[in-house]
């Protein structure tokens, strides 16, 4: 018997940097993200001779041993994820009493892409458990259980919106509060617009893993240190978020793209190295190829490149893109949560 689950990606339009404290924690925080098509796996076959076994096949890494060798976990380790997972399962679930198991991960992008796949590798590994072990959790105990791990357990930089957008999926307008309240609001978008939108979306992949922590850790500081620009910048985003909320519920796909290129100003404005001369040169590029808008998903640094334009011109905008250093591609948008089954 093996158990499978996977999790939805996801694009950041709006927001992106609101949900991390102490910025939630003392403005309250508010993103407007949305699932797309692309997902991080888990499988979970249980063992009969006690041994341990992780695979991250997308990072060609594997350990194996008995399942008291998971307490250690190193710096850097590229299997931490897969391992603090696994101790919180068994600590909180299991009484504390091991067991055997083969568990591979892999996710349909590259680490470091800005669609949350670190996040959304957990909560499928968590999903898998869940149904694996009958737990009684619900999308929210899935969630939080997720960002815990994340940054408590591990210790890393990141918000909270990635966790939540996998577990639920969908298009969500997520507000996010002191003491890790977290409040996720699913859109109600007619198809028409959704089709629209969808018609209009173009990602571009800059072939740049970033790591995002260095990004975050300025964003944190600037709020701790109370850096005034950088502050402003965050409280902008939160009313881009609000602002293309309404846009998006209207239909006004242009006033969504002009949101989305005036949230990246804002979002360059609250940490350095969120933007590169590469990204920049991209950007222009896209512009001039008709594009109305865009922005990095996620904290930026590199990953993807959201852009939207008119339906008609995204061929163009597509070659234009590909004769770049990076990849043009196409999504549709995920309604779906974090789903488990047995195979």
């Amino acid at each position: 018997m093996i158990v499978r689950a996977r999790a939805p990606l996801r694009l950041g339009f709006a927001g992106g940097g609101t949900d991390l404290s102490p910025y939630c924690d003392r403005f309250g925080g508010v993103v407007l993200n949305a699932t797309i098509d692309m997902y991080a796996y888990s499988h979970i076959e249980p063992r009969e001779d006690g041994i341990l076994r992780f695979v991250a096949a997308d990072r060609e890494s594997v350990h194996e041993g008995r399942p008291e060798d998971a307490a250690g976990i190193g710096a850097g380790d590229p299997l931490a994820l897969h391992k603090a997972v696994y101790r919180r399962v068994v600590r909180d679930f299991c009484g504390g009493k091991p067991f055997g198991a083969t568990v591979t991960t892999y996710a349909d992008v590259p680490p470091g892409s800005g669609l949350g796949s670190s996040s959304t590798v957990v909560v499928s590994m968590l999903e898998a458990y869940k149904e694996l072990l009958g737990l009684p959790m619900g999308e929210y105990d899935v969630a939080h259980l997720a960002w815990e791990i994340e940054r408590i357990d591990l210790g890393l930089s990141g918000g909270k919106q990635d966790q939540y957008a996998a577990t639920f999926g969908g298009f969500n307008f997520m507000e996010f509060y002191d003491g890790a309240r977290v409040i996720v609001n699913p859109l109600r978008i007619n198809q028409s617009i959704l089709r629209e939108l969808e018609a209009s979306l173009v990602l571009y992949y800059t072939g740049v893993s970033r790591e995002s922590a260095n990004i975050i850790d300025q964003q944190v500081a600037a709020v701790k240190t109370e850096k005034a620009e950088s502050i402003e910048a965050m409280h902008q985003l939160k009313r881009d978020a609000v602002a293309m909320k309404e846009a998006l519920l209207r239909g006004n796909v242009r006033e969504v793209a002009r949101i989305l290129g005036s949230s990246w100003e804002s979002k360059k404005r609250t940490a350095a190295k969120i933007s590169s001369s590469a990204i920049d040169a991209v950007y222009q590029t896209a512009l001039a190829a008709g594009a109305y808008g865009g922005k990095v998903s996620g904290a930026g640094g590199g990953g993807f490149v959201m852009f939207l334009v008119d339906p008609v011109r995204r061929p163009e905008l597509m070659r234009a893109l590909n004769a770049c250093e990076g990849t043009a591609m196409l999504c549709q948008f995920s309604e779906g949560g974090a789903a488990a089954w047995r195979g």
